[in-house]
C-alpha cells in the first residue's frame, strides 16, 4: 500500500486566485494532487515540503518574489523541482532561473497540453529521486551492520582484488575471506563484486 506521504503534490503558488483556480482544475482533472498558496511566504509557512512533486511558480509576486523562493528553497535543502510560470517574464530572468535549477520556464497564458506534460516530467523526476533518496538510505543502513572486518573485505572486493589478494593484504585465510564476503553481500543485497563497487560509490564509501 503507498503511503500518503508518498503521493506526488503539486503546489501552484500564484497570487492570482483566478490563475491558481484554473491550473489546478487543469491539472486535477489531468489526475494530479494540487494544493494552493497565495505567495511565496504563506507555502514557506504552510506548504507541505515532505512529499514528492513539484512547484509552479509565478516569479514576480507581491512580497517575497518567486526567484526569491527558489533561492529560499536551495538554502533549506528542499530539492522540488521548479517551474516558473510568468506573464512578465524576460529571456535574462528565464536564463536565471534555468541557471538556478528550475526545470522549465512557461509564458502566460501556458497552452494546457504544454503545462500537464511539463508537470508530469518534473513530477516523475521527483519521485524518482525521492525513491533513490530511499534506495541509498537503506543501503547505507545495511552497510552499518556490516563488522569491520567485513566492511575491510567489501572495500578491497570494491578495487578489484581477488579473495586470494584481500586474504594476503589482510594476513587472513582465504576461507575466511570467502565467508566475510558471502556474509556481507547478504546483508547489502548484493551478488559480486560490481554490484558492491556501485553500492558503496552511491553511499560515499571509499
Amino acid at each position: 500500500m503507498t503511503n500518503g506521504n508518498d503521493q506526488p503534490l503539486v503546489r501552484i503558488i500564484d497570487d492570482d486566485p483566478g490563475v491558481r483556480q484554473s491550473t489546478a482544475f487543469l491539472l486535477e482533472a489531468a489526475g494530479f494532487q494540487t494544493a494552493c498558496f497565495a505567495g511565496a511566504e504563506e507555502f514557506l509557512g504552510q506548504g507541505d515540503s515532505s512529499r514528492p512533486g513539484c512547484l509552479l511558480l509565478d516569479a514576480r509576486m507581491p512580497g517575497m518574489t518567486g526567484l526569491e523562493l527558489q533561492d529560499a528553497l536551495q538554502e533549506r535543502g528542499i530539492a522540488l523541482p521548479v517551474i516558473f510560470i510568468t506573464g512578465h517574464g524576460d529571456v535574462d530572468m528565464a536564463v536565471h532561473v534555468l541557471k538556478q535549477g528550475a526545470v522549465d520556464f512557461l509564458q502566460k497564458p501556458v497552452d494546457a497540453a504544454r503545462l500537464i506534460s511539463v508537470t508530469r516530467a518534473a513530477v516523475d523526476r521527483s519521485v524518482a529521486a525521492r525513491q533513490q533518496e530511499r534506495r541509498v538510505s537503506a543501503e547505507r543502513e545495511a552497510y552499518g551492520t556490516l563488522t569491520d572486518r567485513e566492511k575491510e573485505v567489501v572495500k578491497l572486493v570494491a578495487q578489484g582484488l581477488q579473495n586470494k589478494e584481500i586474504a594476503q593484504r589482510l594476513a587472513i585465510a582465504e576461507k575466511a575471506v570467502k565467508v566475510h564476503r558471502g556474509s556481507a553481500c547478504r546483508k547489502l543485497s548484493v551478488r559480486n563484486g560490481v554490484d558492491i563497487a556501485a553500492l558503496l560509490a552511491r553511499i560515499g564509501v571509499s
